[in-house]
């Protein structure tokens, strides 16, 4: 990577762009990393929370994307470990299951961006990169309506374990209507 006056990146030493990438999804771990490793980075990776605690504990690097769910616990239970470690790590979590509380919980925890899934590596790189004083910009394409209430129908079904009727008593839906719901394709 050819750093730019303008580059953030070049007010970091070198030795510093440690990253640390958590998340147990094995194709988007390995895509992320080489993407980051092209971008600079020394990147370790672990797809767990308690591999993440450990390598924290060794190593603690000067940056992390964290995934809020993992198959052995929580993402925000390494996001804490590394501020314990290091606190001037940059921290980002990911997710597919976000919601406010959960955000707001992070950035107590001291993460300091917040991105749904699925986000590319120029979307998280842009936020470990942002000055504390610099504002994200707003998404080019926000979601519809329709496409967030169905991304939400979609975190309570998997949350019941994709049980119909747990998740049509939790929203409180008729069940034959949140089956006609799931039978669709997801709106744009």
């Amino acid at each position: 990577m050819n750093a730019t006056a303008t580059d953030p990146a070049e007010t970091i030493v070198s030795d510093e762009l440690t990253l640390l990438i958590v998340d147990d999804d094995r194709p988007f771990l390995a895509r992320l990393a080489r993407a980051m490793e092209g971008r600079g980075f020394q990147v370790d990776s672990a797809e767990t929370v308690e591999d993440a605690i450990e390598k924290v504990k060794a190593t603690p690097p000067a940056f992390a994307v964290v995934d809020m769910r993992l198959g052995d616990g929580n993402g925000l239970d390494v996001v804490a470990a590394i501020r314990e470690e290091r606190e001037d790590a940059r921290v980002i979590i990911l997710t597919g299951y976000g919601n406010i509380a959960t955000a707001v919980t992070a950035v107590k925890l001291g993460a300091i961006d917040y991105l749904s899934k699925p986000a590319d590596a120029d979307d998280i790189y842009a936020a470990l990169m942002r000055q504390p004083d610099e504002k994200a910009e707003p998404p080019e394409n926000p979601m519809s309506a329709d496409r967030v209430r169905w991304e939400h129908i979609q975190r309570v079904y998997e949350m019941c374990d994709r049980n119909v009727s747990e998740t049509a008593r939790r929203l409180n839906m008729h069940r034959r209507t949140l089956q006609r719901i799931l039978a669709k394709r997801a709106p744009r």
